[in-house]
């Protein structure tokens, strides 16, 4: 028996949870896990249900609705495969780390196909049997090179984006056609690191942690609502080569562990900020 997940966010008031559980219980179905969260702050009321059990989807959905405040959003979602795009540049960890999750079936996600602005990894993309778009940006306006993308995103038609180290700014406009569909990945030097060589900036410093950040991109540059973040320490033996390595260890890690929260559907945003059921 498959399980499925009912999704609840609305203005918080008295009795919400007994009152869905509620109507769980009348439909029949076992439920096998339930988190909830009240924000204060925005007086919103989050809540993730797991279940086992037959439902007719848009009949439930109507009535956890009519038992809500009002503009409450309900969904069901039955953990499906999400269907993902990863854009990529040059570098090869954190696609790599992505190409062999999707490999092992790891990842919840349909790889539809790698997009890179740059030809280096194809080969890699290859050895997966996975289609790969070399889309130049060469002589072309950000404008032109995006619209060449999204000829080829429009046609796969993709849940989400998974920006794999992919080192272009996107502009608003592009951005805008995926409100928190993208995923990203950056070191957590931000913004004291910004530019080129951010690990030799960081050695020059001296710095005695280093870390990395998966977010939702917004049309404000790494400042979308955060997903994971995680540091590692490393001290004055750490050369500059040792601190990309580490660093770039931690990028998969953390890149990992946010689509897997994502693609499972425990990820609510709330404001600039996500509420995360783990």
């Amino acid at each position: 028996m498959s399980t499925q997940v009912l999704l609840v966010e609305c203005a918080d008031r008295r009795g919400l949870v007994h009152a869905i559980t509620g109507l769980l219980l009348q439909q029949g179905v076992n439920v096998v896990g339930n988190q909830e969260f009240v924000d204060r702050g925005s007086a919103r009321f989050f809540m993730r249900t797991e279940f086992d059990g037959a439902v007719v989807a848009a009949q439930l959905e109507a009535e956890v609705r009519a038992a809500l405040p009002a503009s409450a959003h309900v969904r069901l979602s039955n953990l499906i495969p999400k269907r993902i795009v990863v854009l990529a540049s040059k570098e090869h960890h954190c696609l790599g780390d992505i190409l062999i999750r999707h490999a092992f079936g790891e990842l919840n996600a349909q790889v539809l196909a790698v997009l890179g602005n740059h030809p280096i990894l194809q080969p890699l993309v290859a050895k997966f049997d996975l289609p790969f778009h070399f889309v130049g940006h060469d002589a072309l306006t950000r404008e032109a090179h995006e619209a060449e993308m999204l000829k080829i995103i429009e046609r796969l038609q993709p849940d989400y984006l998974v920006l794999a180290k992919y080192m272009r700014v996107l502009t608003p406009e592009f951005v805008r056609r995926f409100p928190a569909r993208i995923v990203n990945i950056h070191h957590s030097f931000l913004p004291a690191f910004v530019g080129a060589r951010p690990y030799q900036q960081a050695f020059d410093r001296g710095v005695k942690v280093i870390g990395a950040t998966a977010h939702f991109v917004t049309e404000k540059l790494d400042e979308g609502p955060i997903i994971v973040q995680q540091v590692i320490p490393v001290d004055h033996t750490h050369t500059a080569h040792n601190l990309t390595q580490a660093g770039r260890d931690v990028e998969q890690m953390v890149l990992a562990r946010a689509l897997r929260l994502v693609f499972e559907d425990r990820v609510f945003l709330c404001g600039n900020r996500t509420v995360i059921f783990d």
